[in-house]
């Protein structure tokens, strides 16, 4: 066989020629039986080694010489890897080592482990070096990765949008803001603020995350955890004119977020908004005449006032939730009422004024005081409802009016209406985000850099799961099953004389079958095994002594 390389200009060549040599008239010839330079690799490698064995076939076809060991899980790391490259990912980070590193952090995310500690004993069990091409690193190298993270996250995102979009910059945006908690107090963007987990006395920081009205992620950002939402607007504002170059845009935002500071900043760069307003500011346009209760109906009804564009609907189900809710607050109050007197009859010395200032305080605490009033008569205390101003409280209940100052030429009161509703496409999207499958909460880093670091990791893990998620709709598993039942196809290392020439990859079960078909992706037959060593810095063994 002859292998060469050889130069034309700048660019470097490669020629595999499989020759034949015999004699001629006693002189040694050469005769070209094939041209394989454009055989992979593995497969130039597979012939020099059946011709280098060719006399000893038959001893080989025994399996005598040949060792066959589980290898490398590698069914769910191929299946991230091409996906990324189909949407644009790999290109984005780049084959810099940062940027493998990068994206094995972002698969990692979705395999299930965050920490970087975590990460790098992964890839002691997953063929990632051998998929990335990525030689021996540990746990300082990512974060090293962490820091060229943060450094190109603005290049990288503006990299994804033009992928996604091409040329067809869309006009609506959703836009909101999660918080996420920490265990500990020694993060830089770390502060106590609205919880949002409901998890009091811990600080947190809050993430700022934007799509297209499709859900799909565009861009996220952190702030310290005391920030008000309607405060990381602008933020995103300048985000979609300056480095997206979009000139047409409508954000989209709850009545916490768009408030009249936002809209006067969306105005002064000719930006639009949809938003909804509050049941005060409900109550005041009825006041004004702008709406009639009567326009509050099942269908949707648009009002026009000068460049303000409203449109109206009542939800039946949400009127009768909500009058539920009333009435399970009231009982509770009758009863937490009635327990109070059972203990006054029978401890005769007991304060009335506490007890009385117990319920009374029960009532606010349940926000129902405005309609309904506590009072005492000969040592009982008594509930009283004021029917007049419940019936004034609960007119507008399943009402909402949302907002806009969009033009009807891109935007009808339809589209306003289910553009509105599709946040909860973000909501969906913190819930998956903040879930134990992706874990956003084990951020385990202190500095600002790296938390910013952290969370673009999981935005970009959550692209992935946003496309995994449509392909596997018609099949009977969820995203975190569909890994888990890929991660478990593992590699068989086939070696002779114990150097491994490559890993054969299995034929997976039905249910890996119809994964990789719902997204449109083939397991190779064999890739080339790297060897790579992967071990952690930070030792467990040392550490257990140590505890």
């Amino acid at each position: 066989m002859d292998d060469q390389t050889y130069k034309r200009g700048s660019k470097t060549y490669r020629r595999v020629l499989l020759k034949v040599s015999f004699r001629l008239n006693g002189q040694p010839r050469n005769k070209v039986v094939a041209n394989i330079s454009r055989c992979t690799e593995n497969e130039i490698l597979a012939i020099k080694w059946a011709l280098k064995n060719k006399n000893k076939l038959n001893s080989i076809g025994t399996f005598g010489n040949i060792k066959i060991i589980q290898g490398l899980s590698i069914g769910s790391v191929w299946l991230l890897f091409k996906l990324a490259e189909r949407i644009g990912l790999k290109k984005a980070l780049g084959d810099s080592r940062f940027g493998k590193l990068s994206l094995l952090m972002v698969m990692a995310a979705l395999i299930g482990h965050n920490s970087r500690l975590s990460v790098v004993r992964l890839a002691s069990r997953h063929a990632f070096c051998d998929i990335l091409g990525l030689d021996y690193f540990n746990e300082d190298d990512l974060y090293s990765a962490m820091n060229w993270l943060y450094a190109n996250q603005e290049s990288i995102e503006n990299k994804l949008f033009k992928s996604h979009f091409k040329n067809l910059s869309p006009v609506l945006y959703l836009y909101d803001v999660t918080s996420s908690y920490f265990e500990g107090d020694q993060n830089e963007l770390g502060e106590y603020g609205y919880n949002r987990d409901k998890k009091r006395g811990k600080k947190q920081i809050v993430i700022g995350f934007m799509t297209d009205a499709e859900g799909y992620p565009i861009s996220v950002q952190v702030f310290k955890g005391n920030t008000p939402d309607s405060t990381t607007v602008y933020d995103q504002i300048l985000k979609i004119k300056e480095r997206f170059s979009v000139k047409k845009v409508a954000l989209i935002g709850d009545r916490g977020m768009i408030k009249t500071a936002q809209i006067d900043d969306l105005n002064s760069e000719n930006f639009n908004y949809i938003t909804a307003i509050t049941k005060p500011q409900i109550e005041k346009l009825i006041h004004d005449k702008v709406f009639q209760m009567e326009m509050f109906d099942d269908n949707l009804v648009e009002i026009e006032d000068g460049n303000i564009r409203y449109v109206l609907k009542r939800n039946p189900l949400r009127a009768q939730e909500i009058e539920l809710n009333r009435q399970s607050k009231l009982k509770y109050c009758i009863d937490f009422a009635e327990k109070q007197n059972q203990y006054l009859s029978l401890h005769a010395k007991a304060k009335f004024d506490i007890a009385l200032q117990k319920v009374i305080e029960k009532t606010k605490k349940l926000r129902i005081d405005k309609w309904l009033r506590v009072i005492s008569e000969n040592r009982m205390i008594k509930i009283r409802i004021d029917e007049k101003k419940k019936k004034q409280i609960s007119r507008l209940d399943g009402c909402y009016a949302l907002k806009t100052d969009l033009e009807k030429e891109f935007a009808a009161k339809d589209t306003i209406h289910s553009r509105y509703k599709d946040l909860s496409k973000i909501e969906q999207a913190f819930r998956t985000m903040k879930s134990k499958f992706i874990e956003m909460r084990g951020i385990f880093v202190r500095n600002a850099e790296r938390t910013h670091a952290h969370v673009f990791v999981v935005m970009l893990a959550y692209s992935l799961y946003f496309h995994l998620y449509r392909y596997w709709q018609n099949i009977e598993a969820t995203v975190e099953e569909g890994i888990d039942e890929l991660s478990s196809i593992c590699s068989m290392n086939v070696s002779h004389s114990d150097n491994i020439y490559c890993q054969t990859i299995p034929e997976p079960r039905q249910l890996g079958k119809l994964l990789l078909e719902g997204a449109k992706i083939t397991l190779p037959k064999a890739i080339q095994h790297r060897n790579v060593n992967v071990v952690t810095r930070k030792k467990l063994v040392s550490e257990r002594k140590i505890h």
